[in-house]
């Protein structure tokens, strides 16, 4: 074989795999927001969850996306684990598409199609308004042009007549169980080393095509292309939570299930399906038609893949709440860390594949850190009321580790939130990857906020200056409008946006704008008439104006989320 046609094979195989990333880049931007909607939507029952998972992953062509999905839904409890569990069922049907294009490619010569589509795209991507589409046919045409390019390769490698090669497949007994499950396990190895299903498979389709591998030692690599894509997504889980975790693991049950019960009834399985392609398993090469029969051989790869999943789903989806407890018992909850470490509950950087997805993961990441924020306000509350020194100072030293873990936590979700935005978004991800960091950086603020009154607490014990019965009973008062402030920016976080008035929060915001003038006032009164000291009036004050600080920061925060445009201060 020369070089060249090696050098041929790889390169085509990689521009195969560019093409299918960005035509289902493209179409996730265009379609992102809906198929979240969708999945969230039509995920009532198992065999809608099937069909949902079907139908988003022949959308996007990418069963990752939709696993992705699938896996923020569940850690924002908005789908169960056995929901979770049919949606990946679904997906793993709808991927088989991919299959079938790939077999249409290599049954004609498409790369003569492909030049004018090409033409068409690049005129698209200068419109503006068109972009999205251009980027998608580009895709489409990259992709065909990387098959039509792998199948011209296939046929100037001439397998047929390689002897090498025929002495190699040649070596393994057809017949053997032991060959069907090497082959197997090097579809599942090709996998995990290529990190895409579909360029295994457009090797497999390129040795049965040219008749050097046997259609049965070819559907055993398709089955360990099957197997190689869950061990994959179960490496790229395991810094993940508990239920991605359990949802990858799920994906890998059923496709292990699967394998087990097809090599149970492996030969009259792929005859079956070999008599609905029309393919005869038994012709020789000295047979007229033997190479119109071997042409089948890819559309027998894709319907073997089909067969598959859709009778695997059928079998297993009757037992959904099995499968859901066996990978609860494998895989174990984590031992609850310390709410006092930090740590990210939602954002996974190791499976992060969708831009236009992981906007789900960082806005959840959001909500846990705005919630975090008002669990430090309530201690600094806690903290004003403390009378015992000890006591005091073990809860400054927290309030103290809750600071740094909201710097911590801007810092994190500030720079997934950069890496997601290096990827080719559309104009509305765009605009929310901006709203969000103007959102952690508000909430970083409020955090500072409750810092700072900490701090001026602890001045005041150091300083043996107490506040009077009424400053206490300001503050208190203080206290509860702010924290009302962030329990209205902590709900709108857990509903969607047209279903929250911000009109509430600016409302409290002005009463405490309002309450502060007053004690403001107050306080000039209260020191001019020796109520208390200067120095105790200061650090009243500065209490005071903290919150009302942390309040600006909040109406800030719910400003960014409703898409309202910045105030001037």
């Amino acid at each position: 074989m020369s070089i060249w046609i090696f050098f041929r094979l790889i390169g085509s195989l990689a521009l195969l795999m560019f093409g299918m990333k960005s035509m289902s880049d493209s179409l996730q931007k265009m379609a992102g927001p809906q198929l979240r909607h969708v999945l969230g939507a039509m995920t009532t029952n198992r065999v809608t969850g099937i069909l949902t998972g079907t139908f988003i992953t022949a959308a996007v062509q990418s069963s990752t996306a939709t696993t992705v999905m699938t896996v923020s839904f569940v850690n924002a409890g908005l789908l169960t684990l056995a929901q979770a569990i049919s949606v990946i069922m679904g997906a793993n049907i709808g991927t088989t598409l991919t299959a079938w294009i790939m077999s249409a490619g290599f049954s004609f010569n498409i790369t003569d199609f492909v030049w004018p589509a090409f033409f068409i795209a690049i005129i698209l991507i200068y419109s503006k308004k068109r972009k999205i589409v251009g980027d998608f046919i580009f895709g489409v045409s990259f992709m065909f042009l990387g098959l039509g390019t792998l199948r011209q390769a296939g046929i100037d490698m001439d397998l047929s007549h390689n002897q090498p090669v025929l002495d190699f497949f040649s070596s393994f007994d057809p017949n053997s169980f032991l060959t069907t499950i090497t082959f197997l396990l090097i579809g599942s190895v090709l996998t995990m080393c290529v990190q895409s299903s579909a360029a295994v498979m457009a090797i497999t389709m390129i040795l049965c095509s040219t008749g050097v591998l046997p259609i049965y030692q070819g559907i055993a690599l398709v089955m360990g292309e099957n197997l190689g894509t869950t061990v994959t997504s179960n490496v790229a889980a395991l810094t993940a939570n508990t239920q991605a975790r359990r949802a990858a693991l799920g994906h890998m049950v059923f496709n292990v299930f699967g394998v087990l019960w097809v090599l149970t009834v492996f030969k009259p399985f792929i005859n079956m399906v070999c008599g609905f392609v029309g393919f005869d398993g038994s012709m020789t090469k000295a047979d007229p038609h033997f190479l119109q029969n071997a042409a089948k051989l890819s559309f027998v790869l894709a319907a073997f893949h089909t067969a598959f999943n859709i009778t695997n789903t059928l079998i297993l989806v009757w037992f959904v709440p099995q499968i859901e407890k066996l990978v609860c018992r494998i895989i174990k909850p984590k031992l609850r860390a310390e709410e006092d470490d930090f740590r990210l509950r939602f954002i996974q950087t190791g499976i992060m594949k969708t831009p236009e997805l992981s906007v789900l993961e960082a806005q959840k990441e959001i909500q846990c850190y705005a919630e975090r924020i008002q669990r430090m306000f309530g201690m600094v509350r806690e903290l004003l009321g403390e009378t015992d020194g000890d006591k005091f100072v073990k809860l400054f030293t927290r309030i103290e580790k809750y600071e740094g873990i909201s710097d911590h936590m801007e810092i994190e979700i500030g720079n997934y939130l950069d890496n997601v935005g290096d990827s080719h978004l559309s104009d509305e991800t765009k605009a929310k990857l901006r709203a969000m960091l103007r959102e952690i950086s508000e909430i970083e603020s409020i955090g500072d906020s409750c810092y700072n009154i900490a701090r001026t607490l602890n001045r005041k014990i150091k300083s043996k200056d107490d506040f009077t019965d009424k400053q206490y009973e300001h503050l208190h008062q203080m206290f509860e409008l702010t924290d009302d402030a962030l329990s209205q920016m902590n709900m709108m976080f857990k509903r969607h946006k047209d279903n929250f008035d911000p009109n509430r929060s600016f409302n409290i915001e002005n009463e405490i704008n309002n309450y502060r003038n007053q004690l403001k006032n107050q306080n000039i009164n209260d020191v001019n008439t020796h109520a208390y000291s200067y120095a105790c009036g200061t650090m009243y004050m500065d209490i005071i104006q903290e919150c009302e600080k942390l309040g600006d920061y909040v109406v800030n925060v719910v400003e960014a989320r409703m898409g309202v445009r910045q105030r001037e201060v």
